[in-house]
């Protein structure tokens, strides 16, 4: 077979097989290399303050890349717009989020909205263990800092207090506040009236700041890419497996035409004449 395999046609088809699989691999290596990449921004970038009208338009979904932006905005919360969020821990105890609605100025004249209509965000103020300590927000005009994160999915829960959800949803809030509503939410930091703190960081009563972080997605695998990295691997070997099957088929049909005798069988006639005498 090896006469057969270094034929000048099969050399050249063998380096034709070896280039389709360095290709292969090439692919393979890119995919592998894009399975530990992430859209998300680093903390060199997510914690430097940014504001909230360049960080994310309303009505667009919040991306990779901005997720756990420390964002600022200026504004007023809206009173009659509070909810607290079932199930949510804070050093190891199970309590609630107050989230409450927040006006963003200039918010409604991106959307080409008239001055005067509501374009709101919800603010995850703080952290309490008891859902009937909600407080009322601050009035006037409030400084806000805080962390931009995404908007978790709805959760459906018909046996629900008024007044509580069971999760921060933009979607659920926008139907239950009937206003247009920003597709992500703030985790407060800061929220500031005339100068003065009056957000949880400088609360004394059960309102505790909520601790969050910048979204870590450092090390995950994105195990689609992975699959796709074998994929290639695969169509690297099965080049070079396509190369000897056609070789050894050539091989065969060398050696059949080798061994193979072809016989003129010819026709027996018996002699009826020399029999009947």
């Amino acid at each position: 077979m090896l006469k057969t395999a270094v034929k000048p046609k099969w050399i050249a088809a063998l380096v034709f097989a070896l280039a389709v699989a360095a290709v292969f691999v090439l692919l393979s290596q890119w995919q592998f290399s894009r399975s530990t990449q992430t859209g998300v921004a680093p903390p060199s970038v997510t914690e430097k303050v940014q504001p909230l009208l360049k960080t994310i338009q309303p009505g667009q979904p919040l991306l990779g890349s901005e997720e756990g932006q420390l964002v600022t905005a200026t504004g007023h919360f809206d009173a009659s717009k509070q909810v607290v969020v079932q199930s949510r821990m804070q050093d190891g105890k199970s309590g609630f989020w107050v989230v409450t609605a927040f006006v963003v100025d200039g918010a409604a004249k991106l959307t080409g909205q008239a001055a005067t209509d509501e374009l709101v965000i919800p603010v995850a103020r703080g952290w309490i263990p008891d859902a009937a300590a909600a407080k009322a927000p601050p009035t006037g005009t409030v400084a806000l800092e805080g962390r931009l994160l995404n908007s978790e999915g709805p959760v459906l829960d018909k046996n629900l207090p008024a007044g509580q959800v069971s999760a921060l949803s933009s979607a659920e809030l926008t139907n239950l506040w009937q206003t247009t509503t920003y597709a992500a939410f703030v985790v407060s930091y800061q929220e500031q009236v005339a100068g003065n703190d009056v957000g949880a960081a400088a609360s004394h009563g059960d309102l505790v700041r909520i601790t969050v972080t910048a979204t870590d997605q450092n090390g995950k695998v994105n195990w689609l890419n992975i699959f796709y990295a074998v994929e290639w691997v695969v169509f690297a070997g099965f080049a070079v497996f396509m190369w000897w099957r056609l070789v050894a088929d050539d091989y065969r049909r060398e050696q059949d035409a080798l061994f193979d005798v072809h016989h003129d069988d010819e026709e027996f006639e018996p002699d009826l004449g020399e029999s009947a005498k």
